[in-house]
Order: C-alpha cells, then sequence, then structure tokens
C-alpha cells in the first residue's frame, strides 16, 4: 500500500466514532483509489464522482489488496484474481467471489474525510 498510512490509537476507537483520514485532495493526489490501516483493519476508500467510498480492502477470496485493483466505474477489480466488487455496497458481482465485503459510512467535512468502521 504505497500512498498508505497505519493510524494507530491507545486505545481502540468507539463503535460509533467518526475517524479522520485527512484532506481528500491529500488522500487521492495520486489517484482514485487509497488503502489504509486502522489499528490492524486494513481499508480501501474510493473516490468517485465527488463521492468516496470505504470497504474492506482485503479481498473475501484471497489475500490481495483492493486498493492496489483496477478501479471503473464503481466496480474494483482485485489485482489478484480479477473479481469485482461494487464499492457502494460491497456485494461481490462475479467469479471467483463468492461472498460480498463488509462496507464502512464516509463523510466529508470542510474537504476532510472521516469513515466510520462497522462493526
Amino acid at each position: 500500500m504505497s500512498a498508505s498510512e497505519n493510524l494507530i490509537y491507545t486505545t481502540a476507537p468507539a463503535a460509533d466514532a467518526w475517524i479522520e483520514l485527512g484532506a481528500l485532495d491529500d488522500l487521492f493526489d495520486d489517484g482514485q483509489c487509497y488503502g489504509t490501516i486502522i489499528n490492524g483493519l486494513k481499508i480501501g476508500l474510493f473516490y468517485i464522482d465527488g463521492e468516496v467510498f470505504c470497504v474492506d480492502d482485503i479481498c473475501t477470496h484471497g489475500n490481495a489488496l483492493l486498493s492496489e485493483g483496477d478501479l471503473e466505474g464503481y466496480e474494483i477489480e482485485c489485482p489478484l484474481h480479477a473479481g469485482a466488487f461494487d464499492v457502494r455496497d460491497g456485494k461481490a458481482l462475479c467469479s471467483p467471489l463468492l461472498k460480498d465485503t463488509r462496507v464502512h459510512n464516509v463523510r466529508i467535512d470542510d474537504g476532510v474525510v472521516f469513515v466510520q468502521l462497522a462493526a
């Protein structure tokens, strides 16, 4: 995850906490995909038509980072076996994927991206 950073908290954020990731322009200055780690959880963020979507970054089929895959429209393709997920709802769209991925809430306040991790 070349554009990633590891966000570590001394105590885990509350289940409903909004976690600040950084400025929108900084996170996506190299493209539409960004991966990071929050307390050991790898998440991938995808910037599409002015909106940011967030899913678990590890493919449900293999140990690959979705944030390093190819994004076309709202579909992120796993770089390992070419399965695709819809970043809006985490739905697995094709073989070899059998399991959806988890989706996390995102909000943008004054150009700063926040994520709320799903349980």
